[in-house]
């Protein structure tokens, strides 16, 4: 019974990675849980692209007089208890206007490790907890 209970309190509960991050692009980003998925918004610009507050880069051109600041970048990403990691989202890379696969590889004490794709191309990084 003793061994059920410590396994149990050292399960990783999904809302783990809510709160909020420090992209290597100088965005912070909060996660919040909506509907038992993951979405992501910018609360943060700290000199992004050289003081860039508009969406300049985004596909539609209605959109790119946009603010940033507030923008859901993250959206729809799933907790899979098989893997341990969280699936199926997207992210939107404001640097480019390009939409990419998004999967959470990791949790650890002061960072997430995250894995952005596009068909066969991929990046791994690390976002800073703030």
């Amino acid at each position: 019974m003793l061994f059920l209970i410590s396994a149990f309190s050292f399960a990783q509960s999904p809302d783990i990675i809510i709160g909020k991050y420090h992209l290597p692009n100088n965005l912070d980003i909060e996660i919040f849980k909506k509907n038992n998925k993951y979405f992501g918004k910018i609360i943060g610009l700290n000199g992004f692209e050289n003081g860039q507050t508009q969406d300049i880069k985004n596909p539609k051109k209605s959109n790119r007089s946009n603010k940033l600041l507030g923008k859901v970048i993250i959206k729809n990403l799933e907790y899979d208890y098989e893997e341990k990691q969280w699936i199926n989202g997207s992210i939107y890379g404001v640097e480019k206007g390009i939409f990419l696969d998004l999967k959470i590889k990791e949790n650890k004490k002061d960072a997430i490790v995250i894995e952005a794709s596009k068909y066969l191309f991929w990046k791994t990084m690390e976002w800073k907890k703030i």
